[in-house]
């Protein structure tokens, strides 16, 4: 959703201009259903958001399609080659995944990409915006914070395979994620130091996106709220605390923050006086007098255009939603604004825009609520702390006293210099204490827009909008939508560029195109989109070397069934002792899954053991593996939650009441450490976190004594355990399964919407003895009614598929 706007003139009387040079997921299958005789179903498959693995549900789709359907239409697409390029063999094993045998790669080099592109080149204007000193060099103090981080990182953790962690790597949208991914494992043996540096790094990240983005007043504020959440408990303590803070890099950006937006003191109101005393500077984004420029530009164009039916709308792209409502804000400022009252602005030190004084005023009304808050929360945090008995300062306790060799005394270190969070010390005070633990009264600020007239009103040519817009999945429908005839790139981004070739080259019966492409030069933002533009090439061309060098991945017919000596030997056990008899059963496996369950990968990896999914609407339990074991799964944030509302004792209860050994089984997460510790850090009551939830399993499992635990790694830890409880068990009933919990008189076909049974057992034909596989097949009552003849005599018999096929076939007008 856009923010759209009729285009205007924009007044700018400013000077200096920019160097300016040319330049899915997948379709819903019915997982169990079988696919008719006739037309074979096409099957496509988009991977840009996806990763297709060997559990993932789309591979669980795509191998049950490929068992009931070897010779259906399937293709896969990709517009990111670069996904492709991690892991050992990605490609073929996503292709294995998919049962695809043959690849076709077409970068944007190829040939034939080549010509069919560039017959129709859109015009593309590249500017290239040269950054204020002071971003500059909050940016140079950033990238020295996380290239230290890194540091102490690698320090730390001498055994994690880190080498490849540099600054450069540190511009990757998912750099964070990648680093934190690799120390999930042994995330509960890393030291607290090495976890605050993990999410440090996510926090300068962000800071260096909102340099470019946000306005000099909104940054100043952000870096507030980074302070306060790192503003200590007390005066001693320093837990939680970001070592880059402490760095002279750190007080160089916070300093150079507050300088954008002023150089005195913030003052206590905002008459003139005070405010010719604070300093306003309010530092304008360099980006949005080249914006204005350029829109003037395209004005003036549009004026001398004889035919003007050719015209199109104006499209700005922005990096998110944040972005396109300031600029939507800025530019509703700046059509208003008059050679007069721009005069009138131009007061005090530099120019300061209408816009930017009201973002200040919003500032400042937020930053007298803030001391509001804080001033608040250190009086009862002081009336806590001195009703209770405190150790003297310095102190250590007895208890925790450790003799010294030789008499010596112990050394202590202090800071000669700490950050100060109080109003006296420093202009960054925050409150002493995280924003977890405080509500902060805050004041959006929200711009006054000026007053309405009978113009604003009018009708407005679709043509004339102009439309802001944040990047998004759908870009390239977003085209075909809008249909511009110019676009403003305010943010650059590699993959929509892209989409402006494949627009420009698709409709012939359009205008040329001009797309303007803004970046910041010797920034971040330039560098990310080099790096992009040479992942992709490196991308294909790691493709195409996997691809002249991968073993080709032959479908054998093996879905038509198991082995036969497979069925024999399934439930073959040759270690019964006492010279038993040994019994094999032809019936395969069969696991009675709740469909509920159908979105964990639980269910994938028992089909790829042969096992039979039944899919249900269970009442009890989540897995039945025999008429008398009955499994209910939880992940352990499951778990928590079940014991916070009490669900579980009442799960607990209904399975002892149906099944002779119930079972919980508690799962982890694969690409996780095999421990509690995860879920309760970073918390300041983790340990009592951790030893509630054990007291709550002793008190389940003395409750229930009956109740068996069951700790499981993986999914595929569960899988095998799954198997091995399978062994010399009868397989369950899948009808006796539903019915289990439920009332007196009540059969599992009542949990259903009790409206449309009602309907469906008033059709005539319709009885007691068929409806159950009505329900069973059909979704609702209008696909009752275009189901054929045939197909209903497939499911109830020829004489009642007679008549209710008669039924919907016959006229509603007596002739």
């Amino acid at each position: 959703m856009g923010i759209y706007r009729p285009l205007r003139p924009f007044k700018n009387n400013r000077s200096g201009r920019a160097s300016c040079r040319k330049v899915t997921r997948l379709k819903k299958l019915s997982a169990y259903g079988t696919p008719s005789t006739g037309l074979e179903p096409a099957f496509a498959d988009y991977l840009d958001d996806i990763r297709v693995t060997a559990v993932s549900l789309e591979a669980f789709i795509i191998r049950i399609f490929r068992q009931k359907n070897k010779t259906g239409f399937l293709k896969a697409f990709s517009e990111r080659p670069e996904t492709f390029s991690s892991g050992f063999s990605a490609l073929s094993t996503i292709m294995r995944n998919l049962f695809l045998q043959k690849t076709s790669l077409w970068p944007r080099y190829h040939v034939r990409v080549a010509q069919s592109l560039e017959a129709r080149k859109a015009e593309v204007v590249e500017l290239e915006i040269s950054m204020t000193p002071a971003m500059q060099s909050i940016q140079n103090s950033a990238l020295q914070c996380i290239e230290i981080s890194i540091s102490e990182l690698r320090k730390v953790n001498l055994g994690l395979d880190i080498g490849d962690w540099s600054v450069d790597s540190a511009l990757h949208r998912s750099f964070d994620i990648l680093i934190r991914r690799q120390l999930e494992p042994v995330w509960h043996r890393v030291s607290p130091r090495t976890k605050q540096i993990a999410s440090d790094l996510t926090t300068l990240r962000t800071i260096l996106l909102n340099l470019l983005s946000l306005d000099a007043v909104s940054f100043h504020q952000y870096l507030e709220t980074v302070l306060a959440s790192n503003a200590p408990t007390n005066s001693l303590s320093t837990l939680g605390h970001s070592p880059w803070l402490y760095l002279d890099a750190a007080d160089t950006l916070f300093s150079l923050a507050r300088r954008r937006v002023y150089t005195g003191s913030l003052p206590k109101s905002l008459d003139p006086t005070s405010l010719i005393e604070t300093g306003l500077v309010l530092e304008e984004l360099p980006k949005w007098d080249v914006l204005l420029n350029i829109l003037d530009e395209i004005y003036q164009n549009r004026q001398g255009c004889l035919n003007k039916n050719k015209n199109g709308p104006v499209l700005i792209m922005c990096h998110d939603r944040q972005t396109c409502v300031q600029i939507a804000e800025y530019l509703q400022f700046a059509s208003n604004l008059t050679p007069e009252n721009d005069r009138q602005e131009q007061t005090g030190r530099g120019y300061s825009s209408k816009y930017m004084r009201q973002k200040f005023a919003s500032f400042h009304a937020w930053k007298v609520a803030f001391s509001r808050a804080r001033s608040s929360k250190l009086l009862q945090d002081y009336q806590e702390t001195s009703s209770k008995p405190t150790l003297p300062l310095r102190k250590v306790p007895p208890n925790k006293r450790r003799r010294l060799r030789g008499g010596a005394q112990l050394a202590t270190t202090s800071r000669d210099h700490d950050r100060s969070f109080d109003t006296g010390k420093s202009e960054y005070s925050a409150n002493p204490d995280s924003r977890n633990n405080l509500e902060i009264p805050f004041e959006e600020g929200i711009f006054e827009a000026p007053e309405c007239s009978a113009t604003d009103f009018e009708m407005h040519d679709p043509k004339d909008s102009l439309v802001i817009h944040p990047y998004s999945a759908a870009d390239d429908s977003l085209l075909e939508e809008i249909q511009p005839q110019d676009v403003i790139m305010y943010s650059p981004n590699a993959s929509f560029i892209r989409h402006i070739e494949v627009y420009r080259s698709s409709h012939s019966n359009i205008n040329d195109i001009r797309a303007y492409f803004m970046y910041y030069g010797c920034s971040v933002e330039e560098q990310t989109y080099l790096s992009t533009v040479r992942k992709e090439k490196d991308a294909f061309t790691n493709l195409i070397r996997q691809k002249s060098s991968m073993a080709t991945t032959l479908t054998v017919d093996s879905f038509s069934g198991e082995d036969p000596q497979d069925k024999f030997l399934r439930t073959l056990n040759t270690r019964i002792a006492g010279g038993g008899r040994l019994i094999a059963t032809a019936e395969p496996p069969r696991v009675v899954v709740d469909v509920r369950e159908f979105r964990s990968s639980l269910p994938s990896l028992l089909h790829g053991k042969n096992i039979t999914i039944v899919p249900c609407s269970l009442t009890v339990g989540d897995y039945i593996l025999s008429p008398n074991i009955c499994v209910e799964r939880k992940s352990v944030k499951d778990l928590i939650s079940s014991f916070k509302d009490g669900r579980l004792y009442s799960q607990a209860e209904a399975m002892i009441s149906g099944y002779q050994e119930p079972v919980l089984l508690v799962e982890f997460d694969q690409d996780k450490s095999f421990s509690l510790e995860p879920f309760t850090d970073l918390n300041s009551t983790a340990a009592a976190a951790r030893s509630d939830l054990q007291a709550k399993l002793v008190l389940l499992t003395l409750h229930f004594p009956k109740l068996r635990i069951i700790w499981s790694s993986s999914p595929y830890q569960t899988a095998e355990i799954f198997e091995e409880l399978k062994k010399n068990e009868h397989e369950p009933d899948p009808l006796k399964a539903v019915s289990i919990g439920l009332a007196d008189g009540e059969d599992g076909y009542s949990t259903y919407a009790p409206t449309p049974m009602e309907i469906l057992k008033a059709i005539p034909g319709i009885t007691e003895q068929n409806y159950k596989q009505i329900v069973l097949e059909v979704d609702n009552i209008m696909e009752l009614g275009n189901v054929s003849e045939n197909n209903l005599t497939a499911i109830i018999g020829p004489e009642a598929a007679r008549r209710v096929h008669g039924f919907f076939d016959t006229n509603m007008y007596i002739s």
